[in-house]
């Protein structure tokens, strides 16, 4: 199976040979990947090199001739090290485009803290009219970027990650799904994390909700889980624990309710280690999640 962002690369890579208002901003990250679909559209897609706030200026200029934009590099450099770019070039401008992200938040550990971005889905918070959309499955990677190449001149991050579920789930950009049915609890996982969700919860009497759209968040659905009486509910995030917290404390603000948030710690890993070993450090694996929620419903 293909990876997220190779998938990325052959949606695209078709998508503008379709669309000739698409335009594709690259800073070296795969470049490589793009060099036949550059050779056919060498003026929709353009590689800034390492200048990432570049990289955000040039998408905001398309985006103000009426292009629809693309821009990707990692994370860390595409929504944290350019921010004000994001802020100004898009959001003061009145203009849409589409960040795509790698690595996420520990997917190169060799990398290093510099190239970990556990804050971007908190930090596009500040902002105002973001969709976010966070895939589970190279699958619904595919479906979600279409959903945003299609999407008229909204404001759109999609945050591509190597973690993945061992299959896709149904992904419309705009709901949660509901995977399994209790009575004691609601647990919200996000995005790559539904395996090890479903792992944790497996015997245990409590309602599991899918999102890979995180903005806007589905208040509908979290309402219709938790019912009319009082809510115990986990958020579980591939990103900083707790990101979704205040957007579930919003959509039940009329019913009783306890939310806790697990996610990515905020004290920085000083030690390259594995995927998996970021993922267990975190509290993200099977067994940590068990013991987390298990004592929290309980």
């Amino acid at each position: 199976m293909d990876n997220m962002r190779e998938r990325f690369i052959s949606v695209t890579s078709r998508e503008l040979d379709r669309d000739p208002r698409l335009a594709l901003v690259l800073a070296e990250i795969s470049m490589d990947g793009f060099r036949p679909a550059q050779q056919r559209h060498p003026e929709r897609v353009i590689n800034v090199g390492i200048r990432e706030q570049l990289l955000l200026g040039v998408g905001g200029g398309l985006a103000l001739t009426g292009m629809r934009p693309v821009m990707h590099t990692f994370a860390s450099f595409l929504v944290e090290r350019p921010f004000e770019q994001v802020k100004l070039d898009f959001g003061h401008q009145g203009t849409g485009g589409v960040l795509v992200s790698a690595a996420a938040s520990y997917d190169w550990p060799a990398g290093g803290f510099t190239h970990m971005a556990p804050g971007d889905v908190a930090l596009l918070d500040t902002l105002d009219g973001w969709t976010v959309h966070v895939p589970g499955h190279p699958d619904e990677a595919e479906a979600l970027l279409r959903h945003a190449y299609a999407a008229g001149d909204e404001k759109v991050y999609v945050r591509l990650s190597l973690q993945s579920n061992a299959a896709p789930q149904p992904v419309d950009g705009l709901r949660m799904r509901t995977v399994r049915e209790g009575s004691r609890g609601v647990v919200v996982a996000v995005g790559p994390l539904l395996d090890n969700v479903l792992a944790a919860t497996e015997g245990l009497d409590v309602t599991v909700l899918y999102a890979s759209t995180v903005r806007p968040f589905d208040d509908a659905a979290l309402r219709a889980a938790v019912g009319r009486g009082a809510a115990d509910v986990v958020l579980v995030e591939p990103y900083l624990a707790g990101t979704s917290a205040q957007a579930a404390a919003h959509a039940l603000v009329e019913v009783p309710h306890r939310v806790l948030g697990l996610g990515v710690g905020r004290a920085e890993l000083r030690r390259y280690g594995t995927v998996d070993e970021h993922t267990a450090a975190h509290g993200l694996d099977p067994r940590a999640l068990r013991e987390r929620i298990g004592t929290f419903l309980r």
